[in-house]
């Protein structure tokens, strides 16, 4: 009789919790964001309310939010007794802005993901732009545009964020010729080839403590100030 007690209070147990509306989806919160709205991640997560909390493939919401959002490099989903799931996302956060051919402008991330086109880039994000030199022109075959872009954007990468909001273009020349443009009285910074990005970055973050028409990184073993 014992034994048939608890197998019934199992069953009891195991059905309200899987498949009676006890414990049903009844609230969703979203987490995260940053450009995104609420609204948009709801619809791309297609949460099912009304069923029953433990019965919710959260990796399946997991999954549609990071197909149908761009923008969201990872979404995570919990769920709460006895009626709330919970989704978390993590957006991809620009780190440059390429200008195309179209005049539109692609944000990339740091993994180099282009996640989204606008027609104006983001205020505080490097524009790249690519304004080729004969010399430039001339090596093409050796430097396409690709490789010139995605040079530009390692460069845009390696900034420290309070420099990056400060850089308003990353032109192109040719794969030694990269120019900066800051924002306000700065200047322009000479930073020549895309190699050695990272060191040139932390030679120019001392540079510019000192006021200058112009900085010169393009040998960081041997900056210079230019007036």
């Amino acid at each position: 009789m014992l034994c048939g007690l608890v197998a019934a209070l199992l069953g009891t147990g195991v059905w309200l919790v899987w498949f009676s509306s006890v414990f049903d989806v009844r609230t969703v919160s979203v987490a995260g964001l940053r450009t995104l709205t609420r609204a948009q991640v709801l619809q791309a997560a297609q949460v099912p309310l009304g069923g029953p909390l433990e019965q919710l493939d959260t990796g399946a919401v997991e999954a549609r939010v990071e197909k149908a959002l761009p923008r969201v490099d990872h979404a995570a989903v919990s769920t709460s007794w006895p009626h709330s799931v919970r989704i978390t996302v993590t957006e991809r956060v620009p780190v440059a802005a390429v200008r195309g051919a179209d005049g539109r402008y692609a944000l990339e991330d740091t993994t180099g993901v282009r996640f989204v086109t606008l027609s104006t880039p983001p205020p505080g994000v490097p524009v790249v732009q690519l304004a080729l030199s004969d010399a430039g022109r001339g090596e093409l075959a050796q430097f396409p545009e690709t490789v010139l872009v995605a040079g530009a954007v390692e460069v845009a990468k390696s900034l420290p964020p309070a420099v990056a909001r400060r850089t308003s273009l990353v032109v192109v020349h040719s794969y030694d010729d990269i120019e900066l443009t800051l924002t306000g009285p700065s200047g322009t910074v000479y930073w020549g080839s895309p190699e050695q990005s990272p060191r040139k970055a932390v030679v120019l973050g001392a540079l510019l403590k000192q006021s200058a028409h112009g900085y010169d990184v393009s040998a960081p073993t041997d900056p210079a100030l230019r007036s």
